[in-house]
């Protein structure tokens, strides 16, 4: 049974930095799809940025380009979102979401149905 636990969320003013992570339990990073998604209140759930295991490469929202990095460590296997120059409306719950039985995250990669495990949320509030 795959679990995911995310951390590394916190309170920070605008143009601060966290590091969020996500423990995988019962999953090798060895292939699939893995994304990072958040949901601020009143809004619906969106993806931000997703991960191809086996190649490494990386998708983003344009909102986020250029100040968030995804990465992965298979030993442990972690997934990373490095977030800087925050904005306020970065303040969200982020998920993280796996999908180990696809090839790749591919154009889809911001669609929920298409991820199979979720973690519980990591809180990220910014402060102007």
């Amino acid at each position: 049974q795959v679990q995911l636990m995310e951390s590394g969320g916190g309170s920070v003013q605008a143009g601060g930095s966290l590091r969020l992570s996500c423990a995988a339990s019962g999953y090798t990073f060895k292939s699939g799809c893995m994304g990072w998604f958040r949901q601020a209140p009143g809004k619906e759930r969106e993806g931000v940025a997703a991960i191809d295991l086996a190649s490494g490469s990386t998708y983003y929202i344009d909102s986020v380009k250029g100040r968030f990095t995804i990465s992965q460590d298979n030993a442990p296997n972690t997934l990373y979102l490095q977030m800087n120059s925050l904005k306020p409306e970065d303040s969200a719950m982020y998920y993280c979401a796996a999908d180990p039985g696809r090839d790749y995250c591919g154009l889809s990669y911001r669609r929920q149905d298409e991820y199979v495990y979720w973690g519980q949320g990591t809180q990220v509030t910014v402060s102007s």
